[in-house]
């Protein structure tokens, strides 16, 4: 019971990323726990198609909480692994631009878009037709990928360290990613390509949207906050921070200060204090001073 206790105060305490990488290894421990019992009887295991997402409408119509579902089911280790490392990796980056309601909004309307683009191809183009009553998808990818487009577009020359590679910006990756589902469409796992693009698309979406001043994942709030007026409006004023401003723009006007924050301390680092100017020497103690940096 103690360990139980433990973990769970572990998720509560670990952010978003932390509760969405948890359900995902819960859901994954739970199909093939059940599917290890299932076997020792001699039975089959059919947790994971009550739970994946069939391409064909009729099926779906029969298990329609299977546009949500799949998109946390894995049955494969390393399909899993993968998967929560994306998150985690570009969950961080997310992050540092956005809110949590938005990564966790993200997610789920990048695996909706995903789970649609994948039902809707499935049943548009002839060549899928031999597979279609038996096919089903699943897996976090499409809404992974949401989140890692949605990353690359909103910040584009971001540069992250690949091993064995180096520097590389967000956009290269983005655009490698996208150019490998749409040649994967062809192999031997098309729907989960096709469901990848969904997502990107919904990530891409997202982020222009926000330069309209709309945020998709609004919805998120009345789930998180219980529909309490009172939190709405207190979440409200976290969003904007000066007469007229955006979370777009108070976020794009953060970065700017962390970035000018960041060039300020590694010169330090290189040159000493002393060698600032006046100037410098003043916008370091301003930017060191503020909390929201």
């Amino acid at each position: 019971m103690g360990i139980i206790a433990e973990l769970r105060n572990i998720i509560r305490s670990g952010g978003i990323i932390t509760q969405l990488i948890a359900l995902n290894l819960g859901v994954f421990l739970f199909v093939n726990l059940a599917g290890v019992i299932l076997f020792l009887f001699g039975k089959p295991n059919p947790t994971v198609l009550w739970l994946a997402l069939p391409a064909y409408v009729p099926a779906f119509f029969q298990k329609p909480w299977t546009i949500v579902s799949y998109m946390f089911l894995h049955e494969n280790f390393l399909h899993i692994l993968f998967n929560i490392l994306w998150l985690y990796w570009f969950g961080i980056i997310f992050l540092r631009y956005f809110t949590t309601n938005q990564l966790l909004g993200l997610y789920l309307l990048g695996g909706l878009a995903g789970g649609i683009f994948y039902i809707a191809t499935f049943n548009t183009f002839p060549v899928f037709d031999p597979y279609l009553v038996n096919s089903i998808a699943l897996g976090a990818s499409a809404s992974v990928i949401a989140i890692v487009i949605a990353t690359a577009v909103y910040v584009p020359n971001y540069v992250v360290y690949l091993f064995l590679i180096g520097p590389v910006r967000l956009k290269w990756i983005a655009l490698v990613m996208i150019i490998l589902d749409v040649l994967g469409i062809a192999g031997g796992n098309s729907g989960g390509h096709l469901a990848h693009l969904g997502g990107a698309i919904m990530g891409w979406i997202f982020i222009l949207a926000l330069k309209q001043k709309i945020d998709l994942t609004r919805f998120i709030a009345f789930f998180t906050q219980g529909f309490s007026v009172k939190r709405r409006k207190k979440s409200k004023l976290t969003v904007t921070y000066r007469p007229g401003d955006t979370e777009l723009e108070y976020n794009k006007r953060k970065q700017e200060r962390r970035i000018e924050l960041d060039t300020l301390l590694d010169k330090i680092k290189k040159q000493g204090y002393d060698s600032l100017t006046k100037e410098e020497k003043e916008a370091l103690f301003k930017y060191s001073s503020k909390r929201d940096l």
